[in-house]
């Protein structure tokens, strides 16, 4: 390709961006971003992007909505700069839980904001652990999607442990949590929960599947409250599981998180930095992997137009002496 590759960061996780920088071995775009007396936020491309093919890394981590218009005024810039391809990192998307309508006059938010990237001149998305796969469908432009399973389950497995099932906290994360057992090699258990609404939940029901004396990993996309995986931790130890492990994509980690986590049974949650994880969230039970190896590789293979897919559809490699097995 005759385009010579550019990357530019937004200022929602600026240290994933210089990692990613790092990774391909090349600086980070120069762009100036500046807020008005009143709260407006405006940028300028230093440099120019004409011909060029142009990543944006911004998650739209919290403050969700600033930086979610953050990223739609540099999509702006860089289009009205006549770059030659545009594509939006975005390794937590936004808005996702806003999936579908539940009750009537409900908002399908995350279509809103496909939308939105798409008008402000994305041509193409590049994102880590959707919340729910129809939101694939929501973009009219190509989107790659890419798993944390990968570096979350080598995590595991250098850890050793043994006699593991993986558990998904709720009906929806069965499969996520199934593809992660499958890199594993480990079976699964389920928790069947009832929400009242957003970020509570009001009992869990049962727990289907064998966790008697297991080692237990708790897998979900994104810790927010820390509501469902406590709740689920204290579950499964009532049952009879030896340890909890639990890890996540997105550690929002938003008001109680870490209290509850302290206070829980889980022994560590395992997340990457999709969004920024702050010192005072990296308490003795949180380890932070970093995803931007896959998110370097996967850039690279977008702007030398190869598969992204070969990333994670691999065969599975060989496990070392002591990993996690089926027991």
């Amino acid at each position: 390709m005759s385009w010579r590759l550019k990357i530019f960061s937004g200022s929602a996780n600026p240290g994933l961006a210089e990692e990613i920088a790092e990774h391909l071995d090349m600086p980070l775009g120069e762009m100036e971003t500046f807020r008005f007396a009143d709260g407006e936020v405006s940028v300028r491309i230093a440099e120019s992007v004409r011909g060029e093919d142009v990543f944006v890394i911004q998650p739209t981590a919290p403050p969700v909505n600033e930086h979610l218009l953050e990223l739609l005024v540099i999509l702006d810039a860089l289009r009205r700069a006549s770059a030659a391809r545009i594509t939006a990192v975005i390794p937590y998307f936004g808005y996702a839980r806003q999936d579908r309508k539940t009750k009537p006059r409900e908002p399908i938010t995350s279509k809103l904001v496909a939308n939105l990237l798409t008008s402000a001149g994305a041509d193409r998305i590049l994102t880590v652990d959707l919340h729910a796969g129809q939101i694939w469908g929501f973009f009219d432009i190509p989107l790659d999607h890419l798993p944390s399973r990968l570096m979350l389950a080598a995590y595991f497995r250098e850890k050793g442990l043994r006699n593991v099932v993986v558990v998904s906290p709720d009906i929806g994360g069965v499969g996520r949590a199934r593809e992660f057992a499958a890199e594993l090699g480990v079976p699964i258990a389920i928790i069947d929960k009832r929400r009242d609404r957003p970020n509570q939940v009001k009992e869990i029901t049962h727990v289907i599947g064998k966790v008697y004396r297991r080692t237990a990993i708790l897998v979900d996309d994104i810790v927010d409250t820390a509501g469902t995986l406590t709740m689920g931790a204290q579950a499964l130890m009532s049952r009879g599981v030896v340890e909890v492990f639990a890890c996540c994509a997105h550690a929002l980690l938003s008001g109680p998180a870490i209290e509850r986590l302290v206070a829980s049974p889980i022994r560590e949650l395992v997340v990457t930095n999709t969004v920024p994880v702050s010192a005072s969230k990296r308490v003795d039970k949180v380890r932070v992997v970093s995803i931007a190896p896959i998110l370097a590789d996967a850039i690279r293979r977008v702007h030398e137009d190869r598969s992204v897919s070969e990333l994670f559809s691999r065969p599975a490699e060989p496990q070392p002496s002591g990993a996690t097995r089926r027991p």
